[in-house]
């Protein structure tokens, strides 16, 4: 079968654990906040929710494969329950799991969230499995993201795949792992994406700078050698650049407030990318992405609130008139 997305990167669970009796402390810019909550002591909690097969990729994939694209998932589990109700939840929403290797004896991602008001904070730990590449074809789109500290060689052997398949299209979005390696050991791979994504603060973090103008990190990060350039900045929006034109996007307005943020930027990042394998252009397709962030946020986890194709088409109708892109 030839795909038209897939994605590459680790699967995990996600446990809300939904806090009540929690303090956030923040600098007096507002840019620096800590959770706290009294050490040594009983904590009572709200609810837990159990959310399976997440993660970067695995959240792009579902978001493609309800928009209507042939998608499959790169992965790795362990044998346990988790791993095996991770791969039931993949096949509900008909993601392909043919190249999510099952590791007997080893144990599936399991991460706990702090879910305290509308945010999240999220305590991760990658199991270490022997990263490979399967034989995937030539699917119109690849989309890379998070993998674990152990993968610095994989990312190698997927810059060298996508070498020799020059027709696949490349998104990057780096998780925690990858924006902590930099950029010159993943230099082959910002250097072959079609296609980048990151948040504000993360931009800062691999080009180490405080810069805070967008439009100049904006063309930074175009100089590290990706083709087009999606910068987040949260309720404020999103920009991007194709090296010659930027254009900055307002957030599409929520129905009501935000009930919890997981998958937001996930959301988003694969729902620009699906509008482009779509075949639409740039400025549509930042059209595309706020509306599935939009509806993500308004459900527990990154994919209960994920769209399909003729539900993200009816909001656009319904949009505001002036949601469109402004050139930067």
């Amino acid at each position: 079968m030839k795909y038209d997305f897939v994605a590459i990167g680790d699967i995990t669970t996600d446990a809300f654990i939904r806090l009540k009796d929690a303090e956030v402390h923040c600098d007096i810019n507002h840019e620096k906040c800590e959770i706290c909550m009294r050490f040594g002591d009983k904590i009572p909690f709200e609810d837990v929710f159990v959310v399976r097969a997440v993660g970067n990729s695995p959240n792009a994939s579902v978001a493609a494969a309800r928009l209507g694209l042939k998608s499959a998932l790169v992965s790795n589990l362990g044998d346990d329950q988790n791993g095996k109700e991770c791969i039931e939840s993949l096949k509900k929403d008909r993601v392909d799991t043919k190249f999510v290797e099952v590791h007997k004896g080893r144990k599936t991602n399991y991460h706990y969230v702090l879910w305290f008001h509308e945010e999240r904070t999220i305590l991760i730990k990658h199991e270490q499995y022997d990263y490979k590449l399967p034989d995937i074809g030539e699917p119109g789109w690849v989309y890379l993201s998070s993998l674990g500290e152990n993968s610095l060689e994989f990312h190698k052997v997927i810059a060298e795949y996508l070498n020799n398949h020059p027709s696949i299209k490349l998104v990057f979005q780096p998780g925690t792992f990858q924006i902590k390696l930099g950029f010159e050991p993943l230099k082959s791979i910002y250097q072959r994406s079609d296609l980048f994504f990151c948040n504000k603060e993360e931009s800062q973090r691999i080009l180490k700078t405080q810069e805070a103008d967008i439009k100049k990190l904006l063309e930074r990060m175009h100089k590290l050698g990706p083709k087009t350039i999606v910068i987040t900045d949260g309720i404020r929006g999103a920009y991007a650049f194709d090296g010659k034109e930027a254009w900055s996007m307002r957030a599409y307005p929520d129905p009501k407030p935000p009930f919890e943020r997981t998958g937001a930027g996930d959301s988003f990042s694969s729902t620009f990318a699906v509008a482009l394998a779509q075949g639409k252009d740039l400025k549509e397709a930042l059209r595309w992405g706020p509306v599935n962030a939009m509806s993500v946020v308004q459900k527990v986890g990154a994919q209960a609130g994920l769209l399909s194709k003729e539900e993200l088409e009816k909001y656009l109708k319904e949009a505001p008139s002036d949601y469109y892109p402004q050139k930067m």
